[in-house]
């Protein structure tokens, strides 16, 4: 098949790379050309695990074509992907200006009948407004051409998107007509060969199950969370409650570890925009705004550890991070629990040595100017233990698990460590460490 995505961000780029993949003949179109300039030369605006590789194998096949030109795209395909972003705006409702602005290229550049599928996440409602825009404009422009619409959310995980996108557990399409539930399902099956993994349903639906997706699993990590708050006062260790309740199958084991926080692109910002739809619509979502609320007070969890061990003023103390990114395999730091820790330390008088193998430039990006003169980037993990007074883990990429801590005694000027994740053996306080952990 030929296919355009519009839009190169996180789904966009993963999406087009992976139809690609497959055989179909892919255009990802973006109006940012320094962007598309870079793809051409295999130089990725984001980090995610064998991406790149699969980048440069798809264009130098001539499935994966990069450009700004979006009349040239649209001439030689008739499925249209809107995978641009819809971030949170003010008042936490999904701001959908890169949305329209999709629709309104669209509508000002196609030639023929053409599928328009929305993979970006949107509020309930967006489909059917999109497609008015559009032929609004088709009937201004007096053009006969004709459009359907359909909702196919995304459900990546960063760090795994490739592998997600390849061998999806379920692939949602929202649809009105047959012949587009046709369409798709002729586009995934080589995705799917050895299961039928489509869930079909109207398009209200559709993109209400992006935002319940997201919003569940929020819901459990808020709630171990809250329980691990719990036990930490209470004397017990949630790390053997989550053992205990994991092995019954109607909980299960994901997303039921303690720590501090989620973040990324999609739970914060999800859970706000269905938040701000139900309130728009006359219904106070209690449990969902709890579930916001626990994560931006889990965030300072480890702020408040460590003000309780070296007290309010910390004034001429360094501490070590390891982990910027808002979870291992990815560079995203939206919401990321590293942004808070590091400003709020900072407030009270400390500096931070900090390191990611990944996330150190977007954090720099994102994190207030006015900080940054107090933080020192290194290279080496063990690098930012150097005259550290604690190390602080926040992020639980794989070379943290399993550190030398004859080295962290070495480097570190106090034997003291907050690990945010939960991935140590209480055993190291045998070697005289401190360790503080969320929930135990």
């Amino acid at each position: 098949m030929k296919i355009t995505v519009i839009g190169t961000g996180y789904v966009g780029l993963v999406t087009g790379a992976c139809f690609s993949k497959m055989g179909n003949k892919v255009y990802c179109v973006d109006i940012v050309e320094e962007k598309i300039e870079g793809l051409k030369n295999n130089i990725l605006p984001i980090f995610e695990p064998n991406l790149d590789t699969l980048v440069k194998s798809s264009q130098e096949r001539g499935d994966l074509i990069f450009t700004t030109d979006i009349r040239e795209a649209l001439d030689d395909t008739n499925i249209i992907f809107i995978a641009v972003g819809t971030p949170m705006a003010e008042d936490g409702s999904a701001n959908l200006d890169y949305i329209f602005s999709a629709a309104s290229d669209i509508a000002n550049n196609i030639t023929h009948d053409s599928l328009v599928v929305i993979k970006s996440t949107v509020p309930v409602g967006t489909g059917f407004k999109v497609k008015e825009h559009i032929e609004n404009i088709l009937k201004e422009n007096n053009s006969q051409v004709k459009i359907s619409i359909a909702s196919n959310p995304e459900f990546l995980k960063e760090g795994h998107a490739i592998e997600d996108c390849l061998h999806p557990d379920r692939v949602v399409i929202g649809a009105e007509e047959e012949e587009v539930f046709e369409t798709l399902k002729d586009l995934y099956s080589t995705f799917v060969l050895n299961h039928d993994r489509f869930v079909l349903m109207d398009i209200k639906s559709s993109e209400m199950t992006k935002y319940v997706a997201n919003a569940m699993l929020a819901t459990k990590i808020s709630f171990m969370n809250e329980v691990a708050n719990i036990c930490e006062v209470t004397g017990a260790n949630v790390q053997n409650v989550r053992l205990g309740i994991g092995s019954d199958k109607r909980i299960g084991y994901d997303f039921i570890y303690a720590g501090c926080g989620y973040g990324g692109s999609c739970f914060p910002k999800d859970v706000q925009a269905l938040i701000n739809t139900a309130q728009s619509n006359g219904y106070e979502p209690k449990l969902l705004s709890t579930v916001e609320g626990v994560n931006k007070k889990q965030k300072r969890v480890l702020v408040k550890k460590v003000l309780d061990r070296f007290g309010e003023d910390l004034t001429g103390l360094t501490f070590a991070i390891w982990g910027l990114a808002f979870k291992p395999g990815t560079d995203d730091v939206r919401e990321a629990t590293s942004l808070v820790v590091a400003s709020k330390l900072i407030n009270q008088g400390a500096k931070i040595k900090a390191y990611d193998s990944q996330a150190r430039e977007e954090f720099i990006r994102t994190i207030d100017d006015k900080y940054l003169d107090s933080i020192e980037f290194v290279n080496n993990r063990y690098d930012a233990l150097d005259d550290a007074d604690a190390l602080i883990l926040i992020t639980e990429w794989k070379e943290f698990r399993n550190p030398d801590f004859e080295l962290l005694e070495e480097k570190l000027n106090q034997k003291v460590i907050f690990d945010g994740r939960n991935i140590y053996d209480k055993k190291i306080e045998k070697l005289g460490f401190e360790l503080y952990q969320i929930g135990c």
